[in-house]
């Protein structure tokens, strides 16, 4: 899997001058919900599955239109409320780079990334956007400054938000992630194949992120031990995936998905396809992302892809990526 910058492109003729930019989807390996509590994280972008935006100009005076088929939304600029995560970044970024609070574009955001399904969707298309605006108006965005705007949509997402989604996103590579810390990418010591499944069920972040903090407040030292369990797992996979034992990690996330089942963030669906994964010849698998819908990860040898991909598909997934890095 590539781990280049997302694309930005200019374009023109006489007409028509046209900015694009792109950024890849995602998926936590190792370290969900806890990772929202000070533990640490691991997570690869899905360069298989990419957002993108595209800046044109509009008539003088028509000002600026965001269109996005994929959510429904077709809303010019001034008439988007303040929640809504894409005028929100559109805005930050015109401040920050001292241009017209409504300019004459039309701004296009596609996605070939699942809606609510555990990927980054969100945030791939704030992080597209982001990087077409500063292109558009001459500036580069560091993967800093566009993780640091791509932030404030995730908070209007998932409503406490890590902060691990925008990171990894942003910078377009693998990246162990601590809450508050500098991300640190790093790369792994053997290839890693992954079979991403996509249960088809929408994954309700925001509810699950809400259901586990209610968990915590009301039993924190319950909460608290199993964060420290997932941390466990996450600092063991670390070592695991620097020195290349792919067996080791599958285990790993085996022990990852049973401390998840405990915060309650699993599914009947989601078991099933990694039940399915497993006895198709995983090394293991887990849910990634929020949980309760979404997609599950399966670490695959190279002669089980197949096998692993159709299991899944017989098993009721919508589709399989299957991803290396």
């Amino acid at each position: 899997m590539s781990t280049a910058c997302p694309i930005t492109r200019h374009t023109s003729c006489s007409t028509h001058p046209m900015t694009t930019a792109s950024a890849p989807g995602k998926i936590i390996l190792v370290g969900e919900h806890a990772v929202v509590y000070g533990r640490p994280a691991i997570a690869v972008p899905v360069w298989q599955v990419t957002a993108s935006a595209a800046i044109t100009a509009r008539a003088p005076g028509a000002g600026c239109l965001l269109v996005a088929p994929d959510i429904g939304l077709r809303q010019p600029l001034v008439a988007a409320p303040a929640d809504e995560p894409l005028a929100l970044v559109t805005r930050l970024v015109l401040t920050a780079l001292g241009a017209p609070a409504n300019p004459d574009w039309q701004i296009e955001l596609r996605s070939t990334i699942p809606i609510a399904g555990g990927l980054g969707s969100g945030a791939a298309l704030s992080a597209a956007l982001v990087r077409a605006i500063f292109a558009h108006l001459g500036h580069a965005a560091s993967p800093e400054e566009v993780s640091q705007f791509v932030y404030e949509s995730e908070r209007l997402y998932h409503g406490a938000p890590s902060g691990i989604d925008n990171t990894v996103i942003a910078f377009g590579q693998p990246i162990w992630f601590v809450k508050g810390e500098p991300p640190t990418p790093f790369v792994a010591q053997r290839p890693l194949t992954l079979a991403i499944a996509d249960s088809g069920v929408p994954a309700p972040t925001k509810e699950t992120v809400g259901d586990v903090r209610r968990g915590w407040l009301a039993n924190p030292a319950q909460y608290e031990a199993w964060f420290d369990a997932i941390g466990a797992v996450v600092h063991a996979a670390r070592r695991a995936i620097e020195v290349g034992d792919l067996p080791a990690v599958g285990r790993l996330f085996d022990d990852n998905q049973a401390l998840l089942a405990r915060l309650g963030v699993s599914a009947p669906q989601l078991e099933q396809l990694i039940t399915a994964a497993r006895a198709a010849g995983a090394l293991g698998a887990k849910l990634s992302g929020g949980g309760r819908g979404g997609n599950i990860i399966a670490l695959v040898e190279p002669p089980a892809i197949e096998a692993v991909r159709a299991a899944l598909l017989a098993a009721g997934a919508r589709r399989v990526i299957v991803t290396t890095f």
